[in-house]
Formats: structure tokens, C-alpha cells, sequence
């Protein structure tokens, strides 16, 4: 059917037309019409096809040819995000902006769906059939976006940890901040994130990287004996092993190395503390990610009986150290 293109109503708030992008629309819809017609719900508010609509009214079209969904509120919302997904252009920020409106639609729309979810609720618990059939916000939006489910992730926890200063240095940055260094970004603490953003904005750095690297020189400055401060505010331990330090001038020499059939490869106490050191700097770094905003929003869902897990778990681990502690000191 056909609609007046005065009478097409966009919602505030949605992402502005490519003005590029409607010239070039506005000259293939002159030469071979309207393939795709625009889709409007029944009080004539886009739902998709913004730019066929630019483009029409740069044409001068008095009327324009839709269909009319039966989607209303959310719904035809949720089908708009969806729309916009498939546009090129889109910002990092933008795109972010709406996995975020994207999750609270949907887990509005689809409770059950919701990680964690009301489960102490006698409700919910006796309607297990319901959420086994309804796919988690991530796996939907994954399948539509045909990526996997840990890229929604990722892009969600840094749509949501970035703070709003950063988030506007990245929209007026002239050049393009990639998905990968946002991400960075949203792992700091929101001083670093400005600091960080503002010198890759401006150009004084060409990544996150960059910056993380700097920094880590500075402390190294500020630390050379060694004795920095953990996350938890405890003293690193001192370093009570010492390697040999042996350095090759060549790659070929490394090789002969370890092509050596003399080379004594026992294991030593120092060797043993030198990998006992790497393995826990990498266990306290993997676990800190735990601890980021991303997870914390679901600790108030957490049951007391998925509490209890959870702490069986972690007593494990510790258990587990103090045996492997405990036979090295018995023998």
C-alpha cells in the first residue's frame, strides 16, 4: 500500500540517515524504482527502511510504498535495533548503545530469558519448560548477528563500562577507535579510560596498548626493587629464586639450545619457584575478571544454593594449594 511520506513518524532518538548514503539511494531508486518497500506499525511509525524514506523525500515522492506490520511497542522496537544492525557505519558507541537497548527489550519482553533470573520465585521454578524454550538475550542476539556469543559479551561489558566522557571523546574522534581498543578501554578505571582516550583521539598514541604500556614502564620506575602492591592491597611476596639469565645473541643459537642432547633439563628449586610465581600472577589475573561489572550484576540473582557451589568451588582450589604446599613441605 502506499503512504503520504509526511505521515511516515520516526521515533526520537534513532540514528540519523547517511546523507551519502541516501544520494546514492535517491539515484538507483530514480533509475530502477522502489525494490524494498519501508515497514511502518499501524499508527504509521517506522519500523525499517529510514533511508529508502530520505531518499523518496529527496525525490520528491509524494508518497512512498510500505507494508504495515503487525509488530506494536517493543516488538516493532526490537525489530528496528535489528534493522539498524545491518547498516554500515555504525560507531562503536552506537553499535554498543544498542545491544544495550537491544538486552533491556528483550529481557522485558522475555523474563524467563534473563541470566539468573527470578529463581527463588515458586513461579519460576515450576515453569522450567518455559525458559528451556527461550533462547538467553546473548544467543539471540549472536544467531541474528551471526558472530559468537562471547563477541556479544565483550561488546556488551564495554558499552556498559565505559564511562560517558570516554564514550563522547570516541564519537567526536576523528579518527575511527576500533572495537578492540574500546574494549581496553572499558577494562580501566574511568580516570585511565579518559586519559587513555583523549591521547588516542588527539593521535599521541595509535592504541590502548600504547598507553598500557607506558604506564606499566612508569610503575616499573616507581617500583625497580620489585615490591609493588597487589590488587588486594597485600605486599607481593619477595622474589626468593634466582634464574640463570642466560641470554642468545642469535635465534640459531637458541635452537642449538634446545636441540643440546647434553642440556641438563632437571628441574631446580629455583626453576620450580619461577614456574610456581608465573602460574599464580596468571591465576590472580584471571580471576580479577570476575570481579568486573559485567559479572557483579548477576551476583544478587545467584540462589543460596548456587552460593553454596560457588564456594565449594573456590574452597577447592585453595585446598588443592595447600596440599601441593603441604607435600612439598613434608618432604
Amino acid at each position: 500500500m502506499l503512504i503520504p511520506t509526511v505521515e511516515v513518524k520516526i521515533n526520537p532518538g534513532r540514528r540519523t540517515a547517511n546523507p551519502e548514503h541516501i544520494q546514492e539511494l535517491a539515484k538507483s531508486i530514480s533509475e530502477i524504482g522502489l525494490l524494498n518497500p519501508i515497514t511502518v506499525d499501524h499508527r504509521n511509525v517506522l519500523i525499517a527502511g529510514l533511508h529508502r524514506l530520505e531518499a523518496a523525500k529527496l525525490l520528491d515522492w509524494p508518497e512512498i510504498e510500505c507494508t504495515v506490520s503487525s509488530l506494536e511497542g517493543l516488538q516493532a522496537e526490537l525489530a528496528e535495533i535489528d534493522e539498524n544492525f545491518i547498516r554500515n557505519g555504525l560507531s562503536v558507541v552506537e553499535y554498543g548503545e544498542l545491544l544495550l537497548r537491544r538486552k533491556a527489550i528483550y529481557e522485558s519482553l522475555y523474563p524467563e530469558a534473563r541470566n539468573g533470573g527470578d529463581r527463588k520465585s515458586e513461579k519460576i521454578r515450576s515453569a522450567k519448560c518455559v525458559s528451556d524454550t527461550t533462547k538467553s538475550f546473548v544467543d539471540d542476539t549472536a544467531e541474528k548477528l551471526g558472530v559468537n556469543p562471547s563477541t556479544v559479551r565483550r561488546q556488551i561489558q564495554t558499552a556498559k563500562n565505559l564511562a560517558p566522557e570516554v564514550k563522547e571523546m570516541i564519537r567526536n574522534a576523528d579518527a575511527k577507535i576500533t572495537k578492540r581498543d574500546a574494549l581496553k578501554l572499558s577494562r580501566m578505571e574511568p580516570e585511565q579510560q579518559k586519559e587513555a582516550a583523549s591521547q588516542l583521539a588527539a593521535g599521541e598514541i595509535r592504541s590502548v596498548s600504547e598507553y598500557q604500556a607506558a604506564v606499566q614502564a612508569d610503575t616499573k620506575q616507581e617500583h625497580p626493587s620489585g615490591d609493588m602492591q597487589l590488587e588486594s592491597g597485600a605486599s607481593a611476596p619477595a622474589q626468593s629464586f634466582a634464574l640463570d639469565g642466560k641470554r642468545f645473541v642469535t635465534v640459531a643459537e637458541s635452537i642449538a639450545d634446545l636441540k643440546n642432547p647434553d642440556k641438563d633439563c632437571s628441574c631446580t628449586p629455583d626453576g620450580f619457584l619461577a614456574e610456581i610465581t608465573a602460574f599464580a600472577q596468571k591465576f590472580r589475573r584471571d580471576i580479577e575478571w570476575y570481579s568486573t561489572p559485567y559479572y557483579e550484576e548477576i551476583f544478587p540473582a545467584l540462589t543460596s544454593e548456587q552460593l553454596d557451589y560457588l564456594h565449594q568451588q573456590l574452597a577447592l582450589i585453595h585446598s588443592t594449594a595447600e596440599s601441593l604446599f603441604q607435600k612439598v613441605k613434608g618432604t
